[in-house]
């Protein structure tokens, strides 16, 4: 049995490691499942899922130049079904005006508007207060 890219076979585990397990093929060639490919579900530690010496079947997903085979168990097995709703209902945000029928709310013009005007306002008190502090506390000033 030749091995393609695509084609299922089965093979035994022979090494696990924190990144996926090793396995052999028909042929005695090795393969890789990466612990992303191990299930369709979050993997923290393949061990949870395969030991050594076990049969598994595998799809076969590349080859590189060098040999190295990638392998998938997860792809041959039937998708999850979607994760159930949240029984929380989300919000709305809470500066949605429309959703709450609020006709009068300011528009984002004038927020913009009275963000100017608060913005100068605060740099200018910011500016007075600097140079009061400058003056008359001995700062250093260059001969003139």
């Amino acid at each position: 049995m030749s091995i393609e890219v695509g084609s299922v076979v089965e093979g035994v585990v022979t090494g696990i490691t924190n990144f996926g397990a090793f396995v052999e093929l028909p042929g005695g060639k090795v393969g890789l499942i990466h612990i992303s490919e191990v299930a369709d579900v979050y993997v923290r530690d393949v061990k949870d899922f395969l030991k050594e010496q076990d049969n598994v079947k595998v799809k076969v997903l590349s080859i590189d130049e060098r040999g190295k085979i990638g392998l998938s168990i997860k792809q041959l097995q039937p998708p999850s079904p979607s994760p159930v709703p949240s029984p929380i209902p989300r919000r709305a945000p809470i500066n949605d005006n429309r959703r709450y029928g609020k006709v009068n709310a300011p528009s984002f013009e004038d927020k913009l508007t009275k963000f100017l005007k608060d913005s100068d306002e605060r740099l200018g008190d910011l500016k007075r207060n600097t140079e009061s502090k400058r003056g008359g506390r001995g700062a250093a000033r260059s001969p003139g």
